[in-house]
């Protein structure tokens, strides 16, 4: 993040994240489940846990495919968060007494329809800031007040990016064909890492110790280890990179995309709310996409967040804008020695790419003293990060 959109602003200061009650998240559901169908909508609560933990621990306790759950959005481990997830063939007495550590069912309803990626409205964050500082009060509820007017930039959050802050190079690596450069990004940096034996194992990797690298990577790092063992056994870069999951190789591609879409929005930071010649706008109600040929009839709409410009996620399918605001676009693939068809990658790893707003609403923002605390409280639609808005307010990078 290079700047603010409220930087004439001053924020509050402080700290988040110092216990998982410092940051709890409801997901908005985008329909209620009808009380009738194969489907059992569990809501539950979770604390520690990421939603691919909790899908394997459901799956485990109620005895079915964790790939045949539903989930409509991923919600951080390091948090108190509510969400729900579809069970199908289950009743609601199956979950009666069920106990998972971390976890708590807070209802079961039956529903028609397995639970989908994106089936929600959005989430409501609740945020524990400590250690604010002076007139910390006052200056949440100017800078929220303005971000409830304007909306706050649709940046994607650093957690984006993974543990070691460099997922996305992983991404631009293996769009590159470079797959050497690739395995040194995954394997990383070890002043990242805090855990000893991770530490060990990137700095054996760095110096051409296969072998101690395998032996001291933590038994979470099980994709980590059976490429550096594909390595070991002879076979190329480009083989042991692909043998990864498709789903990591997936995130990886994604957080190049995000990285690219950041910078975008870093671009137009002045005016984010101001349609350009060539703009695609997207519409909020429900995301269509059209081109603005006259901006000044639609700047209006604009005004009130009925549209917003929007950007690139980079694919293959993705259109890009026109005039000056498609030269933004086409400059940055340029610049990164790309084309739309770079996207197109084998072994199910194609990237179709999509348009985002380059903003979002804050919806009911709140503003309130916890003793010594600040709390601070918003609803997002899906897909945005509540990080966004806490650089605003807390104009601080550190948000970890």
């Amino acid at each position: 993040m290079t700047d603010f959109l409220t930087t004439q602003l001053p924020g509050t200061g402080g700290i988040i994240r110092q216990q998982p009650e410092d940051f709890q998240v409801d997901e908005i559901p985008l329909y209620k489940p009808c009380g009738e169908g194969d489907h059992l909508y569990l809501r539950v609560e979770k604390c520690g846990l990421t939603t691919y933990d909790l899908l394997r621990e459901l799956a485990n306790a109620l005895n079915c495919k964790e790939r045949d759950l539903g989930y409509a959005g991923l919600k951080d481990a390091q948090a108190i968060t509510r969400q729900t997830v579809s069970v199908p063939l289950r009743k609601p007495d199956d979950v009666k007494g069920l106990q998972i550590p971390g976890v708590t069912i807070l209802s079961a309803t039956l529903h028609l329809n397995k639970l989908r990626p994106g089936h929600l409205a959005g989430n409501r964050f609740r945020i524990r800031i400590h250690q604010p500082g002076p007139e910390a009060l006052q200056r949440a509820k100017t800078i929220l007040g303005v971000l409830a007017k304007v909306g706050v930039p649709n940046r994607f959050g650093e957690q984006r990016y993974g543990a070691q802050g460099n997922s996305h190079r992983v991404g631009r690596a293996i769009l590159r064909d470079d797959y050497s450069a690739a395995i040194d990004e995954i394997m990383g940096n070890s002043a990242e890492i805090t855990h000893p034996g991770w530490q060990q194992a990137i700095e054996a990797y760095h110096c051409g110790d296969l072998l101690t690298a395998i032996a001291k990577l933590p038994r979470h790092c099980r994709p980590e280890r059976r490429l550096l063992e594909m390595l070991k056994d002879g076979k190329s870069a480009r083989k042991a990179v692909l043998a990864m999951p498709r789903k990591l190789l997936r995130l990886y591609l994604s957080a190049y995309q995000s990285s690219l879409f950041n910078r975008l929005v870093d671009m137009r930071l002045d005016s984010l709310h101001q349609l350009w010649p060539g703009d695609l706008a997207c519409k909020h109600i429900n995301g269509a996409c059209f081109l603005v040929t006259d901006p000044a009839a639609e700047q209006p709409r604009a005004d009130t967040f009925e549209i917003s410009p929007t950007a690139p996620l980079f694919g293959y399918k993705t259109k890009l804008a026109e005039n000056q605001a498609g030269q933004l676009e086409q400059d940055l693939l340029d610049q990164e020695d790309l084309t739309l068809e770079s996207f197109r990658l084998s072994a199910g790893l194609a990237m179709s790419g999509e348009r985002r707003p380059l903003r979002v609403p804050v919806h009911a923002p709140e503003s309130t003293l916890d003793g010594a605390n600040l709390l601070v409280s918003f609803s997002l639609p899906k897909g945005s990060f509540a990080t966004t808005v806490l650089a605003e307010v807390m104009k601080t990078h550190d948000l970890g």
